[in-house]
């Protein structure tokens, strides 16, 4: 038997929604299950290949900040698909976050960001850039309060932080790894 959605009702609209729903699973129990909703985003991690450096955003996330106090979190440029595809929407939002202006990036994957209650996909990129394409400081869209700031960072500090479970942001931590697995060269001494 294959599950079947039984009901949905909607329990909270505004930024996200959240829906109820009652779903028969392909044992046949009944269950409820949240679902939360709010459209699918995308993620990338500009690198520079001569300098060995990478573009990361630092920002305030309320969940660790309520949850561990944690005021700000180091993590890979993201945003919203909107009604771009992701790709174009990986380039705006370097453009956005991190003056960054992108020209070819390499898909890594779409992935559902946490299945087990978001519907959210991210799409996954790396791309190469040069000093010549940070045109703006970036910062984030002022009219949405993300007080970003844009660290540029080796390539292998990254790599250590990530070896010493030190990359918290599953985004960046799967861009870090993508690009080891895809050009080592990058990490080793020049």
């Amino acid at each position: 038997m294959k599950p079947v959605i039984l009901e949905r009702q909607t329990v909270h609209a505004g930024y996200m929604r959240v829906e109820r729903v009652r779903v028969r699973l392909a044992d046949g129990a009944e269950v409820i299950r949240d679902l939360e909703r709010h459209g699918d985003g995308a993620a990338v991690l500009p690198y520079d290949p001569v300098a060995r450096n990478a573009l990361i955003v630092r920002l305030f996330r309320l969940p660790a900040f309520d949850i561990e106090g944690v005021e700000t979190l180091d993590e890979a440029c993201a945003g919203m698909l909107d009604q771009d595809d992701a790709t174009s929407a990986a380039r705006r939002e370097a453009m956005e976050e991190m003056g960054v202006a992108l020209g070819e990036v390499e898909y890594v994957g779409r992935v559902w960001s946490t299945p087990g209650v978001s519907g959210e996909r991210v799409s996954l990129f790396i791309a190469a850039y040069s000093p010549a394409d940070r045109i703006t400081a970036g910062g984030g869209v002022p009219a949405e309060h993300e007080g970003i700031t844009v660290l540029e960072r080796p390539l292998a500090a990254l790599a250590a932080d990530a070896d010493a479970g030190r990359i918290v942001d599953m985004k960046l931590m799967v861009l870090i790894q993508t690009l080891r697995l895809r050009r080592p060269d990058l990490f080793s001494a020049p």
